[in-house]
């Protein structure tokens, strides 16, 4: 059975999809930046940094096969990075979710069901009893005059842009820490070994304090000042120990692991990774384009702004075209004939008007919310370029100061050297030869904490600097 459609319905359906839609709200445009902020970093005129483009994968300019193993388990089996990537997929679920509204949506319907009537409303010559099946197809589609849809998407896009920018950051802080705790573990060793060969200095110079007491040529105070400084330097051990132990429980959460899964390698590591070539680090230019926390803030601004749009679409009406076709058929005969065929075509307009104050009020706030994330972008530039520039300063100073601390450990230990022979020959007292140890302990840790302090200086650079990640 052929129907037909009212010429007037179709031409206002035909027209109304034909219509482009003209999306509400301000278009996105990338924020601008100050000229300086692409500008060379103040501290690039160190000669341990070069203005050479920040490296990927940062950390295998230690060439440590060791480390290279540890950031590699920790990129694969960090919890926190694993939580970034599942906020990852969520973001992208919902942008999928947003781009079906560009789609019809449809609904169908069946409903078989046994019953009975009452005798006034039976049919001539049929029965009271008898089964009914009704089923039916329901097709929606909004069409999209004023954009509503398409910012929607902008937005659930700029969401997904900022969860990747998340998840970046998450990388960057977990290679990071990873790299520091590894640091901290053979720094720590190398601190426990100094301590230890002060300790066994002391105890050479007790023997030879203890012969020249017994030979007469020392007094016995002598022998316990000298035991009392050797016991103090030995008391610091325990404490070094438990800093490595710290660190190494914290590698192995760092890197997916139970402390006791830590490889042996990894425990026995003593030597700290040091670089031998200027860190390169580009420009302020080159930062702001590879810090994962200046992306994530942009496309947060991205996002904001396309709500804004979303939040105008409101005031103007949500047209639908709707069209709905089924059938009930009594007894289950005749059931796809023309007679019980039904069907219905046509627009839907939703339009709360004339009380728009809801909906300008969300406006209002999607526009706060635009200008806080236009302010939170601005701040997370200034502070990347701050964090770099003050880890660009600490890592130039570090430096110098261990380079000060070498020959000052140098001068102590000739010294000392000096002071031990002497003491021998009896040219001098034991009060100048204790001072003397004294001070060698004192450079030799020093200079073990200046080391750690410059290993740390070179990761905060690179932790500054983005981390020269890219998602492969």
């Amino acid at each position: 059975m052929t129907r037909n459609f009212p010429k007037s319905v179709i031409a206002l359906l035909l027209g109304a999809s034909a219509l482009t839609a003209c999306a509400t709200g301000p278009d996105y445009h990338p924020p601008a930046t100050t000229t300086s902020a692409a500008a060379p970093f103040i501290g690039t005129a160190s000669p341990a940094v070069s203005t050479a483009a920040a490296d990927d994968h940062w950390w295998r300019l230690y060439s440590d096969p060791i480390l290279d193993r540890l950031v590699t388990d920790a990129l694969a089996a960090n919890t926190d990075i694993r939580v970034a990537v599942a906020r990852l997929e969520r973001a992208r679920a919902q942008l999928r979710g947003a781009r079906s509204d560009r789609l019809p949506s449809t609904a169908l319907s069946g409903s078989p069901g046994y019953g009975r009537v009452s005798e006034s409303q039976a049919l001539p010559g049929m029965d009271r009893e008898n089964w009914t099946v009704s089923a039916g197809l329901n097709v929606a589609y909004e069409i999209d005059l004023f954009g509503r849809v398409k910012r929607s998407i902008e937005a659930a896009r700029g969401d997904v842009g900022a969860a990747a920018g998340d998840a970046d950051a998450v990388r960057v802080a977990v290679v990071s820490d990873t790299v520091r705790a590894y640091v901290d573990v053979t720094a720590s060793a190398q601190r426990i070994a100094v301590a230890q060969e002060t300790v066994d200095l002391l105890d050479k110079s007790i023997r030879i304090t203890n012969a020249r007491f017994e030979a007469g040529r020392s007094d016995r105070l002598d022998v316990i000042r000298a035991t009392t400084l050797r016991d103090q330097q030995k008391a610091l051990i325990p404490n070094l120990v438990a800093d490595r132990d710290a660190a190494l429980f914290r590698l192995a959460t760092l890197t997916g692991r139970t402390p006791q899964d830590l490889p042996a390698d990894v425990r026995d590591s003593k030597v700290t990774p040091d670089l031998t070539q200027p860190i390169p680090v580009g420009d302020g230019q080159g930062l702001l384009a590879r810090r994962p926390d200046v992306r994530a803030a942009e496309q947060r601004l991205a996002a904001d702004t396309a709500r804004v749009g979303v939040a105008t679409a409101d005031l103007y009406p949500r047209i639908t075209l709707g069209g709905s076709i089924g059938t009930t058929a009594v007894g289950g005969g005749n059931f796809l004939g023309g007679g019980p065929l039904n069907f219905l075509l046509g627009p839907l307009i939703n339009w709360a008007f004339p009380n728009q104050e809801a909906n300008r009020a969300r406006i209002v706030a999607a526009k706060a919310d635009g200008a806080a994330s236009l302010a939170t972008f601005d701040g997370t530039v200034l502070r990347a370029l701050e964090e770099t520039e003050t880890a660009l300063s600490s890592y130039g100073n570090a430096l110098e100061r261990r380079e000060t601390l070498k020959s000052a450990r140098d001068e102590a230990a000739r010294a000392a050297r000096i002071s031990l022979a002497r003491q021998r020959e009896g040219q001098i007292d034991f009060l100048t030869v204790l001072d003397a140890l004294r001070t060698q302990a004192a450079a030799d840790a020093d200079l073990a904490t200046a080391n750690r302090a410059v290993a740390f200086a070179q990761v905060d650079l690179f932790r500054a600097l983005g981390g020269g990640w890219t998602t492969t």
